[in-house]
């Protein structure tokens, strides 16, 4: 992704999310000269990953396959696996009309996905084979804001703004806007992107990024390279 587009992206998700009457934390706003300068008493957010996430999945078509995520808090890995202290993550997120973010499961991580506003948030669901991986015959049970709901291999689910689906380890998922933008919350346990995202297909993570400009706010992918 040229970094160009990221900052458009930015500002343009900045905006959506005010006009559903969310803020973002102060340190979404630093220039990177500012994180840089502010990196010792910040390592909680460089440290837990919080901030932008642009990702086109290293495809190169964000409009088709991609999503924006702002990581608003993380939680420590060592407080999961002693079970107790800080063991949740919350995210915001852009899914926009259409693009996909692709079948994926996560290993550790349960997470309540929420439609804060916008359009209709669709949801396609299956269950996981015998070894965990992607169960193409299999379907399961999800909780639609706390109510069981089973669904059939390859099912989509729709929510409705205000509407939640909570997805546990090994429930396989890909979702998109349906018929326009949507503004998505996530609750979940303590979220790592780089070793807990299993994607059904061969894709990255996070996108390769073409410095045809100055960032005007660092990615949360940019934090070893600039901080760290």
């Amino acid at each position: 992704m040229k970094r160009s587009r990221i900052n458009h992206i930015m500002a343009e998700a900045d905006e959506m999310i005010r006009a559903f009457g969310f803020v973002l934390p102060p340190f979404a706003y630093w220039t990177p000269d500012q994180f840089l300068a502010r990196a010792d008493q910040a390592r909680g957010v460089i440290d837990g990953r919080m901030g932008w996430d642009i990702t086109d999945y290293g495809q190169g078509d964000f409009d088709a396959l991609g999503l924006f995520l702002f990581t608003l808090r993380n939680g420590r890995l060592s407080d999961l696996k002693a079970g107790g202290g800080m063991c949740y993550a919350e995210k915001l997120l852009i899914s926009r009309r259409d693009q996909i973010s692709p079948m994926h499961r996560h290993v550790l991580k349960a997470e309540d996905i929420i439609n804060r506003g916008g359009a209709t948030l669709a949801i396609e669901l299956f269950g996981s084979d015998d070894q965990g991986g992607f169960g193409g015959a299999a379907g399961g049970m999800v909780r639609c804001d706390g109510v069981e709901r089973h669904f059939a291999p390859g099912e989509v689910l729709h929510l409705a703004p205000g509407e939640s689906v909570t997805l546990m380890p090994g429930d396989w998922h890909a979702f998109w806007g349906e018929g326009g933008d949507v503004l998505i919350g996530e609750v979940s346990t303590v979220n790592d992107d780089e070793t807990d995202n299993i994607f059904r297909d061969p894709i990255g993570r996070f996108a390769e990024i073409d410095e045809d400009e100055a960032p005007k706010h660092l990615l949360v992918s940019d934090y070893r390279g600039w901080l760290g």
